[in-house]
């Protein structure tokens, strides 16, 4: 085999997914994961598949097993508009975007905006598959200052205004990694924001629909509807092993994520796309959302309960309404890579906090847990193991500060 002068230097951008390398280690039997932010397999609708599979088929027919269209297969792309359209997104089928999950598309932004070096703002912490996707295209990232809220609409404005940002990327609904949700008057005010600059913002919602409490809150697109690339997924409430995702996005965007997509798979699988066609327009989803909801919620809130009555009192974390994780900040100097190092020899995991961070070394003293994996007794196990093996941590590390 040639040596690896022969690859790309693109590829020194590259590299392995932390979470997913965390996965492996902690996939061991009786290991209590809240590590991956991954659907319940309880949360698929299972009883209905075979109805949707014999409906598609005979719906379709052949149709459904052929090649199609790069942007989709029409009667997704209707009901998918026809969802849209009643989340306050007005559009229209050919507005509509499908992709080989919302990763699809993150990887086409990066393809076809990013040059090596141009500047992308984003959340600090943020989304690291989004990191992934655009890393090979290198960008530098400007951090743009958040609170308990998310990000700050002044924040971005100053960024705006000293720097020539090719685009932001936001998930403004149950973040990942933090759970917040930005609330009404800041995406009001970012949207003007974004139109007075006439800058393009990607604003990713893969977690939208699994609200517990509140209201939710209108997108931003909705808002500045030219200046926003909007991207969501099936993966949480249908199954995110037939990877459908889908976006809207202004012209030229939209014009040119197509011819990247026809670079990459000429087009996502049209028997899932059929699929999944069915399971929207047949009412499917809106009789299965409520189960998905009545999962999560009482996990979460085991998972908080647990967490108020085991953790040590220096720790903090967000409250969230929905979506699949919590966020966790402990006092500076703590390594939570150190410390789930020990709580996964005491069968518990979760995902270090910093792996969230464009810029190396930031967020140390962070976590995120997951609670979508694991049942309410669980849960409550692992909150117990966590709070004790923080608490060790933090007597070490303040025995540590002490000697010094």
């Amino acid at each position: 085999m040639p040596s690896e002068a022969i690859l790309a230097r693109r590829t020194d951008h590259m590299g392995a997914s932390a979470i997913r390398e965390i996965l492996k280690v902690v996939s061991r039997p009786g290991m209590i994961s809240l590590a991956g932010g991954i659907p319940a397999p309880e949360s698929f609708p299972m009883d209905m598949i075979r109805e949707i599979t014999e409906c598609t088929i005979e719906k379709y027919g052949s149709n459904a097993f052929q090649y199609d269209l790069t942007e989709g297969f029409p009667p997704l792309r209707e009901a998918l508009a026809d969802y849209l359209t009643g989340k306050g997104l007005t559009t229209t089928a050919g507005e509509v975007l499908v992709s080989s999950g919302s990763q699809g598309v993150l990887d086409g932004i990066g393809k076809i905006l990013i040059n090596p070096g141009d500047q992308v703002a984003l959340e600090a912490p943020t989304y690291l598959g989004a990191l992934q996707a655009f890393a090979p295209y290198a960008p530098r990232y400007l951090e743009i200052t958040t609170d308990d809220q998310g990000l700050l609409p002044d924040a971005l404005d100053r960024i705006l205004s000293r720097h020539a940002v090719k685009f932001i990327y936001l998930v403004p609904n149950f973040q990942n990694p933090t759970g917040c949700t930005l609330p009404a008057d800041r995406r009001q005010a970012i949207a003007e924001i974004i139109q007075r600059h006439d800058a393009l913002l990607i604003e990713d919602d893969p977690y939208g629909d699994l609200r517990y409490r509140g209201t939710p809150v209108r997108s931003i697109k909705a808002l500045a509807p030219k200046h926003v690339v909007y991207i969501s997924t099936l993966s949480k409430v249908f199954a995110p092993g037939l990877r459908l995702g889908f976006c809207l996005a202004p012209e030229p965007v939209h014009h040119w994520l197509v011819l990247a997509k026809q670079g990459v798979d000429l087009h996502t699988s049209t028997f899932n796309q059929a699929l999944a066609a069915e399971y929207l327009s047949g009412g499917h989803l809106k009789r299965h959302l409520p189960r998905i909801i009545n999962l999560y919620g009482p996990r979460q809130k085991a998972l908080l309960d647990a967490m108020a009555n085991c953790f040590p009192g220096e720790f903090t974390w967000t409250k969230p309404e929905g979506g699949m994780f919590v966020w966790v900040r402990g006092p500076q100097g703590m390594d939570m890579e150190r410390v789930n190092q020990q709580a996964v020899a005491r069968h518990t995991a979760f995902v270090p906090g910093t792996f969230f961070y464009a810029r190396a070394g930031r967020g140390r003293e962070t976590l995120r847990l997951n609670y979508t994996m694991a049942d309410e007794t669980s849960l409550a196990r692992a909150a117990a193991i966590l709070g004790d093996v923080l608490g060790s941590a933090l007597a070490a590390t303040g025995a540590r500060h002490s000697v010094g």
